[in-house]
Parts: C-alpha cells; sequence; structure tokens
C-alpha cells in the first residue's frame, strides 16, 4: 500500500465517483479505477459499493479512511516539517464560518497577504461542525468556527466576539410580529441556527416553517423581501439596517453574544506560514496585558463548553 494510492482512494471517497475524483486529482479515470482495484485486490476486500450514479464506501471503506486521512496527514505535516523556513511561504489552507468570512476575515487576508505574498492562501467556507470535521481530516490548516470546541485533538483559541441580533424585514414592527415569520437559516451544523433555534424554544412560538440557504447573501436578500426572520452578528446588520434592507432586534442578553474560534490541531507541525497566520489574528478583547496574543495563540489549548 502507498502513499499515492491512499491519496487516490482518499479523493474517490470523498468526490462519490471516479470521474470526479479523476478531474481533482488531474489523472485518468482508467488510471484511477486501476489503483482502486489493485488497492482491493492487495487488501482482500471492497471498498465500495458500485452503483450507477456513483460509489458508496463499505464498511471496510470507511475503516480505512479514517487511516488514510491519518497517514495522508501525517506525511503532508512531516514535510512541512522537514521544509521548514524562516520565510512563510507554501500553501495555507483555512476554513471559516460564511459569516466570518464575509465579515472578519477580508481585512485579515489582505493584511496578510500584503505581509506574505509567497503564501499560496485558500479559503474554504463552511457550518462549524464542518469545519471541526475538515481540520480533523487534515484537509484545513486551521478554521474559524462559530462555537466553543474542547475536542482532545484539537486547540483552540478566542479570535473574535459577536453580538448576535434577531433580523426582520424593514416592515416588521416588533419582535411579536417577527415570531409569526418563518425562519431562514444555512444547514444543521451551523452555530447560528443552533442559537436561534434554542432562543425560540423559550418565546413559546408555535413552530412555523424552516427554510434552508446556502448562502449569507441568500438568507440576507430573502429577509430584505419579507420571507422571513434570522439571526446574525450585528457588524452584518448594521449596514443593512442603516440602509433601510432589514430591521434588527436585540436578544436577551444569554443568547446575544457568540465567540468565535480558531482551531487547529494539536499534534500538527505548525508551519511558518500557519505560525504567522495566527498571529494577524487580533486580540480579542479581554486579554491582559500581562498575556502576550502570540503566546496565547501558540499555545494555549483552551477548553471549553462542549460543541
Amino acid at each position: 500500500m502507498e502513499s499515492a494510492e491512499l491519496r487516490i482512494f482518499q479523493a474517490v471517497a470523498r468526490e462519490g465517483t471516479i470521474t470526479k475524483a479523476a478531474e481533482k486529482l488531474g489523472y485518468v479515470q482508467s488510471n484511477v479505477t486501476a489503483r482502486i482495484r489493485q488497492l482491493e485486490t492487495e487488501l482482500g476486500t471492497a471498498l465500495f459499493h458500485r452503483h450507477n450514479r456513483g460509489m458508496i464506501l463499505s464498511s471496510a471503506g470507511k475503516t480505512l479512511l479514517d487511516y488514510a486521512d491519518k497517514i495522508v496527514g501525517l506525511l503532508d505535516e512531516a514535510t512541512k516539517a522537514v521544509s521548514w523556513s524562516d520565510k512563510p511561504g507554501g500553501p495555507l489552507a483555512i476554513g471559516s464560518t460564511q459569516t466570518a468570512a464575509a465579515v472578519r476575515l477580508p481585512k485579515l487576508l489582505a493584511s496578510f497577504h500584503r505581509e506574505h505574498p509567497d503564501v499560496s492562501l485558500s479559503l474554504t467556507t463552511s457550518h462549524s461542525q464542518g469545519l471541526i470535521d475538515k481540520v480533523l481530516r487534515y484537509e484545513l490548516d486551521g478554521a474559524f468556527i462559530g462555537c466553543s470546541c474542547n475536542h482532545p485533538v484539537l486547540r483552540s483559541m478566542h479570535a473574535f466576539d459577536e453580538e448576535l441580533v434577531i433580523v426582520a424585514p424593514p416592515a416588521v414592527r416588533d419582535l411579536p410580529d417577527a415570531l409569526k415569520k418563518p425562519v431562514l437559516v444555512f444547514s444543521i451544523g451551523c452555530s447560528y441556527r443552533e442559537v436561534l433555534e434554542s432562543w425560540l424554544e423559550t418565546t413559546g412560538r408555535d413552530r412555523t416553517a424552516t427554510m434552508e440557504f446556502g448562502t449569507l447573501e441568500a438568507i440576507i436578500g430573502g429577509v430584505g423581501a419579507g420571507l422571513g426572520i434570522s439571526l446574525m452578528p450585528r457588524s452584518v446588520s448594521g449596514k443593512l439596517e442603516k440602509d433601510g434592507t432589514l430591521r434588527a432586534f436585540s436578544l436577551p442578553p444569554s443568547f446575544a453574544h457568540m465567540r468565535t474560534e480558531f482551531i487547529t490541531r494539536k499534534d500538527a507541525a505548525m508551519s511558518r506560514a500557519l505560525e504567522a497566520f495566527i498571529g494577524t489574528i487580533p486580540s480579542p478583547s479581554g486579554i491582559g496585558e500581562d498575556e502576550s496574543p502570540s503566546a496565547t495563540r501558540r499555545a494555549s489549548p483552551r477548553t471549553a463548553p462542549s460543541i
């Protein structure tokens, strides 16, 4: 079993088809098919269930994928470790919730790129649980998540604080009026959705329609058009409220605040690029003068309530 075979196996498992995996890897389909069959022959078991729409992992395939993620991840970390340079460079894969990516990261990423042009920075957006999974699978070097994290493999640091508000169409007069509207949210796993649903349970509101959207822009557009209500940081709603696009209503203190955490793997070799990126994250309010932000970011495995 070679690392190249494991990378091909990973790609097929993630993409679900030989065609998509070949496109992602830049291989011809026949090569990918042959390597998968060779791997199955070597292991003496089927790794996939084939069907007319693609391939689904078998129980043996699921087991191998867990090991493949660890093995390939460690090989990539080893490459970074032996290629250490005083100057940040090379690839750096960062993940973020859509809200943080839209509001908090543009200036930070632009500043980082100016300071470190040799770093090939990529940004992936997803909900918090999806980002946690990607960091655990070594697909991301680090990620901004909208919840606390106490996973034993992950290191978490406080990045940003957000004030949360209910946003509603401009014609909505007050919160009781807003509660009559459908709820516009991201998919399951989104921290903002979890906070909104928890708050709604305390209001005694009759359950109405919940509509799932794929982007922050779609939710904002839906709210502005009168489709329903949602929850988002005031840093997002402020300008939209001034423009008359929507109205914002404050939440009770127990629901009104969310902290964004930046997570990395504890066991991963920290590249100069990742170290430099962490150093650019602004210090959240509340860090004492005797606590160095850079030291806090490099070495503090925070414990927090479970996800």
